[in-house]
C-alpha cells in the first residue's frame, strides 16, 4: 500500500521534512517503528487512547468474573481519565464532555454507564486522527507538543493494527517529499480510514507428522502445490523444500500484518503439535511465510521485542552459569520468552520475573498497590532512574560536529560513561540542545529530540521524571492486568494483549538489565535497588545535590 499523499514506494530517505516541527515527529515515528535497533529509551512506551478505552471497558467484563481486582480496574480507570486531557483526538465539546464525565465513576458490568462508554468509544474512534490532523494544521505556537503528536499518531496506528515493518516505510516517505505537518497529519488520518482487505497467505511446512489430517482440509496444499503457487505469485522457488503447506486467508491492513496472522496460526498448530505421542513429532515450518502480493518472503522469525539485558556481555556473565542458581538466573530463565516467544508465554515470563524480584510478603495489600502492583510501580521507578543516564551517554558518542570542538575532546578523555553523561548533562544545563552537533552521526534525527528531551530534563527534573514514571508505571501495571487476564481468565484474546507486550517487553529488559547490574557489581537485592530508585526521584535536585546522572548510584 503506498502513502496516499506523499507518493509511490518508500525508497531511501533522500532529505528531510523541511518543518523543523515535522522533522521531530517523523524521526520520532521512525524511532517507534524500528523493531529491532531503537534503543528502549527512544521506542514507544505508552498505546492510544482508543485502545485504552476499549481496554478499559473490557476490564469490566473481568472485574465480574474475580479476574481484575476493583482496586486495579479503579486506578486504571482514574489514571486514563488523567491521562485524556490533552488529547485533541477526542473532540473539543460534547464528545469530550461525555467521556470524562463517564470516567469519573465506576463503570461495573453491567451497568448503564459501561453500555453508554461502548458507544462513546464507537465516536471517538472514527475520525479520531481527523480530528488530530485539525489539531495541527495551526500556527506552530499554538500546536502540541510534537513529542506528544508523534507518540499520539504512532500508537493510534499500532493499535489499528498496522505493522510497525509497513508504518517504517510509511514514515519515510515524508522526508523524501519535504512534507509539512498538515500532510503528514492527513496521511496518517487517510491511513487511519483505510479498512483491512483480504491477504492470501502461504505457510509452509518442511515436516508434517500425521499428513492424513492434513490432506482433507481445503487450504491445504501438497509439495507441488506449495511450489506452484509461489511461482504464480512470482516468488522464487529455489532452495524452497516444503512437504506441505497452508493457504489461508486472512484481513489485515499491510502484507506484515498478514504473515503475523498467519505466525500466530502456525504457532497454534505447533502448540498442538506438541502432543502428539509418537516420537514426539512436531510441526516444522519453512523459515519464511509467503504473502500474495508481496514481492519477497517475511521471515518466520519475527523481529525481536526489544528485551535487551546488555549487562550480561557488557560485564562478562553471559556464559557465567556455574555455581548455585540465583533469583537471577530464576528471573532471566522466566522472561526468557519476551523477546520472541508466543505472546501468551511471554506475557506470563515477563510478569512473573518481575513479580518474583520485586514483590515481598510485607507489601501492603488493600489499597491501590494491593496484590502485586507494586511490583510494577518498583519496576517503573528503576526504568525511570536509568534513563537519564541512557539517553545522555547516547548523545555523548554522537555529538560528531564537522571540525572537533572543545566538547568532543572533552569527551574523548573521559574514562567512564558516567563521566560522559555528566559532561553531557553540565553542557545542556548550561547551553541547551543546541550546544551538541549530531551533524555526523547516523541518527542525528533522531538524536535532535533526545537532546531536547535532556535539555528539559536536566533544567527541572522532577517533573520530567515524574512523567517519566507514570507512563512506565502504566505501562508495567497493563502487563500485570494482561498476566492476570491470561493466567485467571485463561484467555489468550484480550483486546491490549499484543500492545502490551510491545510496551512493555523493552522496559522489562531495562529494568532487568539494572537489576542485574547492580546485583553483580554490588551485591545488592533487588528490592534494595527499588528503595534507591523510589529515593532519588524524591531527592533528585534537592538539597543532596543529586544527579540526574547517578540516581541508582550509591550514596
Amino acid at each position: 500500500m503506498a502513502n496516499p499523499l506523499l507518493g509511490q514506494g518508500a525508497g531511501m530517505v533522500t532529505a528531510p521534512a523541511s518543518d523543523p516541527y515535522a522533522r521531530h515527529v517523523l524521526a520520532r515515528m521512525a524511532d517507534f517503528f524500528t523493531d529491532e535497533g531503537t534503543p528502549w529509551a527512544r521506542r514507544l512506551w505508552d498505546i492510544g487512547s482508543v485502545l485504552a478505552l476499549e481496554e478499559l471497558w473490557q476490564a469490566g467484563y473481568w472485574q465480574t468474573h474475580g479476574v481484575l481486582s476493583p482496586a486495579a480496574c479503579d486506578w486504571q480507570r482514574i489514571q486514563l481519565n488523567a491521562l485524556i486531557g490533552p488529547d485533541r483526538g477526542l473532540g473539543d465539546r460534547e464528545l469530550r464532555k461525555e467521556l470524562t464525565g463517564l470516567l469519573k465513576n465506576a463503570l461495573p458490568d453491567p451497568s448503564p454507564a459501561r453500555r453508554q462508554l461502548k458507544e462513546i468509544i464507537g465516536h471517538v474512534r472514527a475520525g479520531y486522527l481527523d480530528r488530530w490532523a485539525a489539531a495541527v494544521s495551526v500556527p506552530v505556537d499554538q500546536r502540541v507538543k510534537p513529542e506528544r503528536f508523534s507518540r499520539t499518531v504512532a500508537s493510534h496506528l499500532l493499535d489499528l493494527g498496522y505493522s510497525a515493518s509497513f508504518l517504517r516505510a510509511w514514515a519515510k516517505e515524508p522526508y523524501g517529499a519535504r512534507a509539512t505537518t498538515a500532510e503528514t497529519a492527513e496521511s496518517a488520518a487517510e491511513l487511519a480510514r483505510t479498512p483491512a482487505r483480504p491477504y492470501d497467505v502461504l505457510v509452509a511446512l518442511e515436516k508434517v507428522p500425521r499428513r492424513e489430517l492434513a490432506e482433507p482440509l481445503e487450504n491445504w496444499c501438497e509439495k507441488g502445490k506449495v511450489v506452484a503457487w509461489l511461482r504464480e505469485h512470482g516468488h522464487d522457488t529455489s532452495g524452497v523444500r516444503p512437504g506441505g503447506g497452508f493457504v489461508y486467508r486472512f484481513k489485515a491492513l499491510d502484507p506484515f500484518s498478514a504473515a503475523e496472522q498467519g505466525r500466530q496460526m502456525l504457532e497454534r498448530m505447533t502448540a498442538r503439535s506438541e502432543f502428539l505421542r509418537r516420537d514426539r513429532d512436531r510441526v516444522e515450518p519453512l523459515p519464511h511465510i509467503w504473502v500474495a502480493g508481496h514481492p519477497q518472503p517475511i521471515p518466520l522469525d519475527p523481529p525481536a521485542r526489544g528485551a535487551d539485558v546488555l549487562t550480561l556481555v557488557n560485564e562478562g556473565h553471559l556464559y557465567q552459569v556455574t555455581g548455585a542458581r540465583s533469583r537471577i538466573d530464576d528471573a532471566l530463565e522466566l522472561a526468557a520468552a519476551v523477546n520472541r516467544g508466543p505472546m501468551a508465554p511471554a506475557v506470563a515470563g515477563a510478569w512473573a520475573a518481575v513479580e518474583s524480584l520485586l514483590s515481598h510478603p510485607d507489601d501492603p495489600k488493600e489499597n491501590e498497590r494491593s496484590g502485586k502492583a507494586v511490583a510494577a510501580d518498583r519496576m517503573a521507578a528503576i526504568i525511570a532512574c536509568s534513563w537519564p543516564r541512557a539517553e545522555l551517554t547516547a548523545l555523548a558518542y554522537r555529538h560528531k560536529p564537522r571540525a572537533k570542538d572543545d566538547l568532543v575532546r572533552e569527551i574523548a578523555v573521559c574514562t567512564t560513561n558516567q563521566e560522559r553523561a555528566h559532561l553531557v548533562a553540565e553542557v545542556l544545563h548550561a547551553r541547551g540542545a543546541e550546544a551538541l552537533d549530531f551533524t555526523g552521526a547516523s541518527t542525528k534525527y533522531s538524536d535532535w529530540p533526545a537532546a531536547q528531551r535532556m535539555a528539559d530534563l536536566v533544567r527541572d527534573p522532577r517533573p520530567v521524571l515524574s512523567d517519566v514514571a507514570g507512563a512506565f508505571r502504566i505501562a508495567l501495571r497493563r502487563l500485570y492486568r494482561t498476566r492476570n487476564i491470561i493466567l485467571h481468565g485463561g484467555a489468550t484474546q484480550g483486546v491490549a494483549l499484543e500492545a502490551s507486550l510491545r510496551t512493555a517487553a523493552p522496559l522489562v529488559g531495562a529494568g532487568l538489565d539494572r537489576i542485574v547490574h547492580a546485583a553483580y557489581a554490588e551485591g545488592l537485592d533487588p528490592l534494595d535497588l527499588a528503595a534507591r530508585a523510589e529515593v532519588a526521584l524524591t531527592l533528585v535536585n534537592g538539597e543532596t545535590g543529586l544527579s540526574v546522572v547517578d540516581l541508582l548510584q550509591p550514596a
